[in-house]
Formats: structure tokens, sequence, C-alpha cells
């Protein structure tokens, strides 16, 4: 059996879950085994998981697991596993994906991979390392297994109808930790989750000008972003700063505008299924990694461009 721990955030359940469901859903048709979901906490609609095609839902509705621990969590899922009989336990590979993978393996001695790419094949699973430049399959050599899907590299496939939700009993340790206050950032797709990212660089000269990367991405859905440089000039919040030393994404879509195209951005970027680069330099770096390039001075091509999207 594979089970899906299915994240939720303020009693909702996030795109990642989703992605989660749709990998270990088709990983379990693979193998031939059936494959389940496990909510945590107070969250709604959980029935509706049943739409990604597992079998059953099964919640552990206990209001201590509203905020999260990875330690608490860990040991829920490891024991929620066992009693199920599952030796797969697929999750995403979000900041709590990645706080989860390793207690995990460790609890359930069993081997593990973050960030997989695509669904594993036998006991084979892929992902890309190298900063996407290129592409890795481990053998996991165990009978217990724990994988982590990373962000966009699933589309989510819901196929089926909405199923019951059966509540599972198991122990919920209490926390070492106190949550006092927990703040984030609303009213936009999280950097993450996004399937459509307009980022800018030091070319926008400073933050007075930054309406026109506001507009694009209002016209495209998007999400804004920025280089490091950008953050740490404080023109932009860090939360939107994108690269090897901030938030690593891999969009449907990558708008560079003004981003000379450092190593450093890039290993952040790259797995971006189309990059989009706007400079007035026609020698900067990230020309060589853009699927369309645009030479322009960005003042005069990203209205004109928005102009030309509203009108089409």
């Amino acid at each position: 059996m594979i089970l899906v721990f299915a994240e939720s955030q303020n009693g909702g359940f996030k795109k990642a879950a989703f992605e989660s469901l749709t990998y270990g859903v088709k990983m379990a048709a693979a193998q031939g085994v059936d494959c389940v979901a496990l909510a945590l906490g107070t969250a709604e609609g959980a029935a509706d998981l049943g739409k990604y095609g597992v079998s059953k839902v099964y919640s552990v509705a206990n209001e201590a697991l509203n905020q999260f621990d990875s330690q608490v969590f860990a040991k829920v899922i490891a024991a929620a596993a066992e009693k199920l009989g599952a030796n797969t336990v697929v999750l995403s590979n979000s900041s709590i994906g990645k706080g989860l993978t390793g207690r995990l393996a460790i609890r359930m001695n069993a081997a593990s991979v973050s960030g997989a790419s695509s669904v594993a094949s036998g006991n084979q699973v892929q992902k890309s390392v190298y900063s996407g430049k290129a592409t890795a399959t481990y053998a996991l050599q165990s009978e217990k297994q724990v994988i982590s899907v990373m962000g966009n590299s699933i589309k989510p496939e819901a196929t089926a109808d909405a199923v019951s939700v059966e509540s599972l009993n198991v122990d919920v340790p209490a926390a070492k930790t106190k949550v006092l206050n927990v703040s984030r950032q609303t009213g936009v797709t999280p950097l993450p989750e996004a399937e459509f990212v307009v980022s800018a660089g030091r070319g926008m000269k400073g933050p007075e000008n930054w309406g026109i990367i506001e507009d694009l991405a209002g016209t495209l859905g998007a999400t804004t972003a920025c280089s490091r440089p950008v953050a740490d000039s404080d023109w932009r919040p860090h939360h939107e700063h994108v690269g090897q030393t901030g938030i690593a994404i891999r969009p449907n879509l990558y708008f560079a505008i003004g981003i000379s195209g450092a190593i450093q951005h890039l290993a952040g970027v790259n797995n971006s299924k189309v990059i989009v680069v706007i400079n007035k330099d026609p020698e900067a770096p990230f020309f060589k990694a853009a699927d369309y390039g645009i030479v322009g001075d960005l003042f005069d091509v990203v209205p004109k461009l928005n102009a030309a999207l509203q009108n089409s």
C-alpha cells in the first residue's frame, strides 16, 4: 500500500497535496497496489481528495495537529503507515515535506528520495541534480520507501469521485515546542506553487519602477519574484528572492527582466519549463538559458508586451 500525506494549510488543502496524490496514485497503479490519503488536523473537504484517485481517505482530526511540528507529524504519519500496512509514504517537497522526509525515513527504517521529478518505476526514482543540469536515477534498496515530490513536476489529475473519510486512531504526542504566532503571505500564489512567475533584477534601477512588473504579473496571473541583489537592497521583500540562495522554483513560465543571469540565480530557476529573458545587454548570460529572448530596454519592452497581452 502507498500512503500519501495530503498537506493542508489553514483548514484547506494545497496544490502540493494534489500533486502528491496524483504521484502516489500513478505509482500505485504501476505497482498494482492500493493508494490511500492521510489528512492531519482540522481540514475541510478531505473527502474530495478521493477525486485524485485514492481509494480511501484517513483523517487524524486532532486540533494539536493544526500547527506543524516536524517531530509530532513524523511520529503520527509513521504510526499511520504502520497501522495501515503501507510500505511507501509519498509527500510534497515543500518546506513541511523537507522537514518530514528525513525524520520519516529514519523512523520507518526506509530508503528515501527528496524532490522526485517523475513517477517511480519499480524501485527506481528520478530527480534533478546539479541545479537541474542533469537527472539522476536512484534505486531504493529497501522494502519501505519515503518519497517527496518536487513542486510543479507532475500535473494534478482529478479523475475520480469523492470518497468516504475514515477516522484513524493513532497516538498524537505532545509537542516539545509551542507556536505563538504564524505569519503567512496571503493574496498571491506562493512562489514554490506558482505556474507563472515574473521576476526582475537590478535593471529596474529602483523600487519605484516596480509598477510595470506588477502590471505584467497581474495580466498573466503570475507571482512576482526578484534576484538576490534586489532583495538585499530592500527593493523587494526577501520572500520574493529566487535562486540558489533563495527559493528554488520550477514554474511553467518564468520571465527574467533586467536580470543578468548569474549562476547562483540560474541554479534556482533553470528547471522552469519556459524561460523568457528581457535585457538590453545582448551578452547577458541569461540568454544562453532562455527559450525566448528580447534584447531591448525593459522600460520600453515590458509596457508594450503587457499591452499586447491585454489586447490578445
